[in-house]
């Protein structure tokens, strides 16, 4: 909502979208606002651009590296009474300065005089519709080359997230996340095939160019001029691929015997207790063939999972099926859980399919860093295990309970067919008590080890 007296501030900051041709891209108000201005803020090669435009008695100030001290600026303009004005590329509410500033300001504190986006000019450039475009950036820090199974912290996370999900994408990119960078993805992604690439370099320049109908194994390997917008265009239907409930076939699994597969019907029930959201963030421990974290991941496309398997051939398969199912928001790692997990975010929902003889450790640690109203899922095949961990659950002050779960299915005998039992599964599904019930279940448990030893006494 526009609050009713939006246009009565008498010494908003203006903030005006730019492009490269310098003046030239401006109406006569933003021009008139910027020559008047007392503080001119922007990158340094924009107020190069527009140094002629510039009062020689208005103050300069350089943004770059500095965003965060930007809004005290303004504020201290202001106070004094002095007109500012920031310059910001394109249109400054499209992934620009506008947003942060409003954040941190008052809405009424700045008027935004918007540009023609670049990702917009590109597309003109080019006669290509772009009212669908999926636009991202990653003009973020630079957070080095596109690894498979990098977490949501690296700069190209988003761009990895969208390219499974939309079919073309305006992408602006920065001078360490660049072109051939994003080509590189493409290709440790496996969609080398699947998109083709345009690169709108200096626009609204002399040295302005236009890269059309770029293979990316072909931008991998090529330098573009900074500054620079990309458009991608998927060439290949986009898969729709099944998100829950897949055959136990459709894994690959250990051989000759297989094993270290979560079963479907389990693996359903598992995940449905769970309650997976959307952007749900998910720990599968003791991933196996990984069958539960993948078909978490697809559940989750905005969130992530983090997987760990203890033993290296395991873990190799569940490599395999992380390529094979083309997920962009998993993790996998070898080793054996605790470590490393402090590295990972706290989490939504967690899966622990093996224990590695650490299970009350696990349950203990897990119950502290799950997120409030998140749930522990179990799955156990031995009396012992079941048993250490409703002990543990117990200890903690969990709210806990077990399911039994035993599938038949059919198989043929003959001409007929017949039923076959496979083993019993125990699903055990906990939730972290409240503080005060755990500190109190703490003491509890205090006082019975109290009372055991004054009676072994």
């Amino acid at each position: 909502m526009i609050p009713p007296d939006r246009l009565s501030d008498p010494q908003p900051c203006r903030v005006i979208g730019v492009l490269d041709d310098g003046a030239a891209s401006l109406g006569a108000t933003a021009l008139a606002l910027l020559r008047r201005a007392d503080l001119v803020i922007g990158g340094a090669r924009t107020l190069a651009l527009f140094e002629d435009d510039i009062a020689p008695g208005a103050t300069r100030r350089d943004l770059t590296g500095q965003l965060s001290a930007v809004p005290g600026w303004i504020a201290a303009a202001r106070e004094a009474q002095q007109t500012s004005v920031v310059l910001a590329t394109g249109d400054p509410l499209c992934h620009g300065i506008a947003s942060y500033l409003a954040s941190r300001l008052c809405i009424e504190a700045i008027e935004v005089i918007p540009n023609v986006s670049t990702l917009q000019l590109a597309c003109a450039r080019l006669g290509l519709a772009w009212q669908d475009a999926r636009i991202v950036s990653v003009h973020a820090r630079d957070a080095g080359e596109w690894q498979q199974g990098a977490a949501p912290s690296h700069g190209l996370y988003a761009l990895a997230q969208a390219l499974r999900a939309h079919d073309r994408l305006a992408v602006l990119t920065s001078p360490d996340n660049t072109p051939d960078r994003i080509a590189r993805l493409l290709l440790a992604e496996g969609q080398g095939g699947d998109f083709q690439m345009a690169v709108a370099e200096r626009l609204c320049t002399a040295d302005e160019r236009v890269w059309t109908e770029l293979a990316p194994e072909d931008a991998a390997h090529q330098t573009f001029a900074d500054p620079n917008v990309v458009l991608l265009v998927r060439t290949r239907p986009r898969p729709v691929p099944v998100r829950f409930g897949l055959a136990d076939a459709a894994y690959h699994q250990r051989q000759p015997d297989k094993g270290l597969i979560t079963k479907q019907e389990v693996r359903a029930v598992s995940l449905a207790r769970l309650q997976l959201r959307a952007d749900s963030r998910v720990w599968d421990l003791g991933a196996g063939s990984g069958s539960v974290g993948l078909e978490a991941a697809r559940l989750c496309p905005q969130g992530h999972v983090w997987a760990i398997e203890k033993n290296e051939a395991d873990a190799a398969i569940a490599r395999q099926n992380v390529q094979a199912f083309g997920v962009s928001n998993h993790t996998l790692v070898q080793g054996k859980a605790p470590e490393g997990l402090a590295e990972w975010d706290d989490p939504d929902a967690v899966f622990i399919g093996g224990s590695g003889g650490e299970l009350a450790e696990l349950i203990a640690l897990c119950l502290a860093r799950l997120r409030p109203g998140g749930w522990l899922v179990m799955n156990f095949v031995t009396l012992e295990n079941l048993a250490a961990a409703t002990q543990a659950l117990q200890a903690a002050g969990a709210a806990w309970d077990v399911l039994q779960l035993q599938a038949a299915r059919s198989k043929p005998i003959l001409h007929m067919h017949r039923m076959a039992a496979e083993n019993p599964v125990w699903i055990v599904c906990a939730q972290a008590a409240p503080p005060q019930t755990a500190s109190a279940a703490s003491a509890a448990s205090a006082a019975s080890a109290a009372s055991a030893g004054e009676g072994a006494a």
